[in-house]
């Protein structure tokens, strides 16, 4: 059994069990029955919540980035303690198998730790050497009060990920995490509530309705958004007429384009593991698997018997490979979008028949215009490698690319030419190519980048301070 706690928010300091009805059920994925209503933070508290970040932001700003780097490391040191608990209630939560949540809980306590290390490298003040040999100073300020909104498909790491960067940057920070996955963020926020002064950090809870009064409000200076792209419409827009910076990261319709001289079990590997990681629910799955066309039914098949291996069971048993999706409404929604799909839609494997489970499924004779957000993918064979590259950017949007070759070098050629934020050439990991790289996002993907380094700075505006020591050439001397 997993202790799952009350809904509660945190405001200006204090707790309180949130009672505001959202209208549904959470559920429990693997079973698909309801264990306590969804509930939001009141009116009043959203409110109170946006009054104590603005109270507290320029003292926030004013502690000095060696004070922000020593609390970020305290927070970092009390999260290592809390992370297993963390991770235990994302997979409950999420369906995500544990195997999966524990390596992403490092960056619970690893954003932290890279904020600090940052602010202690001097990440926040640059100079540049002017011709006469005079010094120009870059200060990277903070903004203001800062909003993250984050997903429900990882949404601990996420929110750590944001919030770190944000306080390191010197912003007091609002933290709503998805209303149908509350749980793993609330302890990340008992903890920031135990290392950060009152008010510097609130969680509030809640859907939509929540979400658009904050960004809404002018007091929130810098909106970074995690989710999907009718959502992060809505933030640009709410944005645009106050001109305020907005961080989208948004879905992905992402291509693996398997070259000729591909190994079968590699590609089938890529294939079946960008398929099914976090149950198909994250912004950088397989969309649409791109085969050479004389290959289509080989490739096929062994990208099905490894699916069909998979076990399929509840997510915090070690054994498991593949969990349920969150939340039967998400269920209904994905089914929705395979029959709409069209072509022959063939499910691989064996799912329990009780929760929230959807066997993995690869669809033949048609594409996909847009992401599933599932366990599903479009396979699309093709005559020449051009072919497979213009089907790869044949979609608005640009988040991630895969290609699979045994030449590695051809491959890393043709990887160069897909239209997308990251490509990665013969691998499968959730995680980044590298922790310093930024993470881009191109068309209906996102706007901006995030990434260690990109995401602190995209809460600070720069100031350029130095002595010109000169003047404008039609300023008339004095006799």
């Amino acid at each position: 059994m997993i202790d799952i706690p009350e809904v509660q928010d945190l405001v200006d300091g204090t707790w309180t069990t949130c009672t505001d009805d959202l209208g549904f059920d959470l559920e429990d994925p693997a079973t698909g029955k309801p264990v306590t209503r969804a509930v939001g933070t009141s009116a009043a508290r959203v409110g109170a919540a946006l009054t104590a970040a603005e109270n507290t932001s320029a003292s926030w700003a004013a502690t000095s980035p060696e004070r922000r780097a020593e609390i970020l490391g305290s927070a970092a040191d009390a999260l290592e303690a809390r992370i297993p608990a963390i991770v235990a209630l994302e997979s409950f939560a999420t369906g995500v198998p544990i195997r999966q949540t524990a390596p992403l809980g490092m960056i619970i306590g690893g954003a932290f730790r890279l904020a600090a290390g940052q602010l202690r490298e001097g990440l926040l003040l640059s100079t540049e050497t002017r011709e006469d040999g005079r010094t120009v100073e870059v200060h990277r300020l903070p903004l203001g009060p800062a909003l993250c909104l984050v997903p429900w498909n990882a949404p601990a790491p996420m929110a750590a990920h944001k919030t770190a960067s944000a306080l390191a940057a010197g912003c007091p920070v609002i933290l709503k995490v998805s209303e149908y996955a509350p749980y793993g963020s609330q302890l990340l926020a008992r903890v920031l509530h135990e290392t950060l002064p009152p008010g510097v950090f609130q969680l509030v809870q809640g859907g939509p309705r929540t979400g658009e009064r904050l960004v809404g409000d002018p007091r929130v200076r810098a909106v970074s958004f995690t989710g999907g792209l009718a959502g992060g419409r809505s933030v640009a827009a709410a944005c645009a007429a106050g001109l305020r910076p907005a961080q989208l990261e948004l879905g992905g319709n992402n291509p693996l384009v398997v070259l000729p001289d591909a190994d079968t079990e590699t590609a089938a590997r890529a294939a079946a593991d960008l398929l099914t990681t976090l149950n198909g629910q994250w912004c950088r799955a397989l969309g649409r698997l791109i085969v050479p066309r004389d290959r289509l039914g080989e490739l096929v098949e062994a990208v099905g018997e490894r699916l069909r291996a998979l076990r399929a069971g509840p997510p915090l048993e070690e054994e498991t490979d593949f969990g349920p999706l969150i939340h039967s409404v998400h269920l209904r929604r994905v089914r929705d979008a395979i029959a709409a799909a069209g072509g022959r839609a063939v499910s691989y494997g064996t799912v329990p028949e009780d929760g929230n489970f959807l066997a993995p499924t690869l669809i033949t004779g048609t594409d996909l215009t847009d992401e599933i957000f599932g366990p599903a993918a479009a396979v699309v064979p093709y005559d020449t490698v051009d072919e497979a590259v213009g089907l790869a950017n044949a979609t608005p949007y640009g988040l991630e690319g895969y290609v699979v070759g045994t030449d590695e070098e051809r491959a890393l050629t043709v990887a160069r030419r897909v239209r997308a934020g990251e490509v990665k050439v013969n691998g499968s990991s959730v995680m980044s190519l590298h922790l310093s790289t930024p993470r881009p996002a191109w068309g209906l993907s996102g706007l901006g980048e995030e990434g260690t380094h990109e995401t602190l700075r995209f809460f600070t505006g720069a100031r350029v301070v130095g002595v010109e020591g000169g003047f404008a050439l039609h300023g008339r001397r004095r006799p």
